[in-house]
């Protein structure tokens, strides 16, 4: 096993660089990739989808919490 005293600098950067690309990647990766959408959720989502297109207007989450009283 080497030692992190034994390894040259760029060797020891190179090292880091991986392992931090690999955590990235991990947790930016898109976990649900090839996953379908259960038919339920599908459905509303659509719904939602065209009352927006419909003009339907959405809230922020500042509007939200203002109408549930939670500010």
């Amino acid at each position: 096993m080497t030692m992190v005293s034994e390894l040259t600098v760029n060797k020891f950067t190179q090292i880091i660089e991986e392992v931090v690309e690999r955590k990235l990647l991990s947790l930016l990766s898109d976990s649900d990739k090839g996953l379908e959408l259960q038919p339920e959720f599908e459905q509303r989502l659509q719904r939602s989808l065209t009352y927006v297109a419909n003009g339907g207007k959405t809230l922020s989450i500042k509007e939200l919490t203002a109408s549930l009283e939670m500010e």
